[in-house]
């Protein structure tokens, strides 16, 4: 996972719970607390994981609500600011979302070291799509609420519904 991810964490806990929280949160990792994370870094799965996991923990918070505090953050507050010009290409959450699988093949081949996840796409009917999750990683509760970002930073109403471990249901309003 690149460090970016874990930039975002670090922000997002940071501004919203303080910087005492991120602290405990990398101690509890067994993370050198000097260890300053850098956005292309590559950082190992296991250990992204186990700020995750530490993250719910030290906040107690489910990791559903974890995902969407960070899909929130993530769309509407860090990513806005590093990569403007895919927000700006795109008019609509839909038109933002079908791109998503091109934007991360593209950073497979510019980024070294990038394994994003990648996504396929079946429309169930003119308002219905269904995303489905190819990645080795897990984080389909990561992409519900990335999803939800999505929607909220283009002011539309989107139905979002994790139908197992590998789809997820949006419905357009």
């Amino acid at each position: 996972m690149k460090g970016v991810i874990i930039k975002c964490l670090e922000s997002l806990v940071c501004e919203k719970f303080g910087k005492e929280k991120w602290e405990e949160i990398v101690k509890r990792s067994t993370i050198d607390k000097f260890h300053m994370f850098i956005a292309t870094e590559d950082v190992k799965d296991e250990t992204a994981l186990k700020i995750l996991d530490n993250l719910c923990k030290v906040l107690n918070v489910s990791l559903q609500q974890a995902a969407d505090a960070f899909g929130d953050y993530w769309v509407n507050v860090f990513a806005p600011k590093i990569y403007p010009i895919y927000f700006e290409n795109s008019k609509s959450a839909k038109e933002f979302l079908l791109k998503m699988d091109q934007v991360h093949a593209d950073s497979t081949k510019s980024i070294e070291g990038a394994r994003p996840p990648r996504f396929e796409y079946e429309w169930i009917n003119e308002k219905t799509l269904i995303m489905k999750y190819k990645s080795h990683r897990g984080l389909i509760d990561i992409m519900v609420g990335l999803i939800k970002g999505v929607g909220k930073y283009y002011k539309e109403e989107l139905i979002v519904r994790k139908l197992d471990n590998e789809r997820v249901e949006i419905i357009f309003k």
